[in-house]
Parts: structure tokens; C-alpha cells; sequence
């Protein structure tokens, strides 16, 4: 029972110290990136490193990111510089309908890279992140169904068999050429 509370205990503690959201740059050190469609428009980049327990029990620390949207003018104001601390958390929202309904297709959630969209009654899944200063504000998430859940098995086990297949036809191509 000791080590239960110490490791809760240790998992907060970590928690703590790395969740602070941060500005960053892109490959150039640019803050503020101009949106493609407007110029007046742009966004900065933040993340923030969380740790997180799956359902199934595993502690999994990992790295979200989002964007701050505004008017160019206002983000400059704003002195954002890489590294920048700022206060709040960045959240994950799940829903079956669009984020963006110009391009649906913009935020679906996809089974890492299986390339598999994750879906529920054969709807698909949508997934954002999303910046807040509201230290209630919790993470939305959706379940994908069972028939989504073979499939990406199935995709997974077939990918697995061709690395295997790939990784002994390297092995014999090398045993081959001494």
C-alpha cells in the first residue's frame, strides 16, 4: 500500500513540474506564423508535456500542442517569444461533428499511423486540441467501437508480419552477400 501512495505521489510530482505550457518557433525560429489564407490572421505554436494513465492502466508521458489563433497585430502585442511560459492547459477535444465544417476532414482522429479513421456507429471521430486558462476545463474524449477497434488490429498485425517479412529478406540479402 506504501509504494501505491508514493508512486500517486511521485506521478503528481512529476505532473506538476512538467506541465507548464510553452511557447515554441517553427524550423526558423518564427513565433508568429501568418495563415495561409489571410495574412492578417496568423498563430503561435505552444505545447505542453503531460502524463497521462490509459484505460487499460499505462502511464504514458507525452506531448500536445496547439495553436493560439488571433489578428497578427494582436499576437505581436501579445511579445510572445520561444519558451515562454504561460498559465493554463492545452486539452484534448473528441466529437463526431467537424471541428471545421469549410474542411471536415482537417481534425479527424486518426489510429496512430495506421492511417485508420477512429469512428462509432460508422461516424467518424473528430479530434483538437485546444488552449485554456480554466483549471477545471477537462479533456473530451470518444471511444472508437469495437468493428474500428479489429480493424486496427488487423492493420497493425499485417504491418508487423511486413516488417518482419522485410527485416529476414534483409538479414538474407546481407548472409547472401558475405
Amino acid at each position: 500500500m506504501y509504494w501505491c501512495g508514493l508512486l500517486l505521489f511521485n506521478l503528481l510530482k512529476v505532473n506538476a513540474m512538467s506541465n507548464k505550457v510553452k511557447v515554441t518557433g517553427d524550423e526558423f525560429g518564427n513565433v508568429i506564423n501568418l495563415s495561409e489564407n489571410n495574412p492578417e490572421y496568423g498563430y503561435v505554436r505552444i505545447e505542453q508535456q503531460v502524463n497521462i494513465v490509459t484505460e487499460d492502466g499505462w502511464f504514458r508521458p507525452t506531448k500536445r500542442s496547439a495553436l493560439l489563433k488571433g489578428k497578427v497585430e494582436d499576437l505581436k502585442a501579445g511579445l510572445f517569444h520561444i519558451g515562454m511560459e504561460l498559465p493554463g492547459k492545452i486539452i484534448v477535444k473528441e466529437s463526431l461533428t467537424p471541428f471545421n465544417p469549410v474542411n471536415p476532414d482537417q481534425h479527424l482522429k486518426i489510429a496512430g499511423d495506421t492511417g485508420i479513421i477512429c469512428r462509432i456507429d460508422d461516424q467518424p471521430i473528430y479530434r483538437d486540441t485546444f488552449y485554456t486558462m480554466n483549471p477545471e476545463a477537462q479533456d473530451i474524449l470518444i471511444m472508437h467501437d469495437e468493428s474500428c477497434r479489429e480493424e486496427i488490429r488487423q492493420v497493425g498485425a499485417a504491418t508487423r508480419a511486413l516488417r518482419k517479412n522485410i527485416s529476414l529478406n534483409r538479414v538474407a540479402a546481407e548472409e547472401a552477400a558475405l
